[in-house]
């Protein structure tokens, strides 16, 4: 069974850093996209960050030049770099894997629990 477990999140003030990992596990073989959400309190889910497993990465306007998504597919685990971290950046950071394969056939969509991660002004 695959399994997406999220670590790194915390509390932070304004303009400080925080490393998020998120290590997929289950008899995996590859994993084509990996990817972090965020959702604000009382908003919907939002794209961060994307990375395939060949290295393109896509981000969205409001993190760009603050955050690097990265990945070690050897691990199959993805990392959030979030620097200059906002009081608009608090809430709950999600992931997500997308495609491959496992032991048992081809992956599907899989999301993590979700980490915490607090900016005080």
């Amino acid at each position: 069974q695959v399994r997406l477990v999220e670590s790194g999140g915390g509390l932070v003030q304004a303009g400080g850093s925080l490393r998020l990992s998120c290590a997929a596990s289950g008899s995996i073989f590859s994993i084509n996209v990996m990817r972090w959400y965020h959702q604000a309190p009382g908003k919907q889910r939002e794209l961060v960050a994307g990375a395939t497993s060949g290295g393109r990465t896509n981000y969205a306007d409001s993190v760009k030049g603050r955050f690097t998504i990265s990945r070690d597919n050897a691990k199959n685990t993805v990392y959030l770099q979030m620097n200059s971290l906002k009081p608009e950046d608090t809430g709950v950071y999600y992931c997500n894997a997308e495609g491959g394969y496992t032991i048992a056939g081809v992956l599907g969509n899989y999301w993590g629990q979700g980490t915490q991660v607090t900016v005080s002004s």
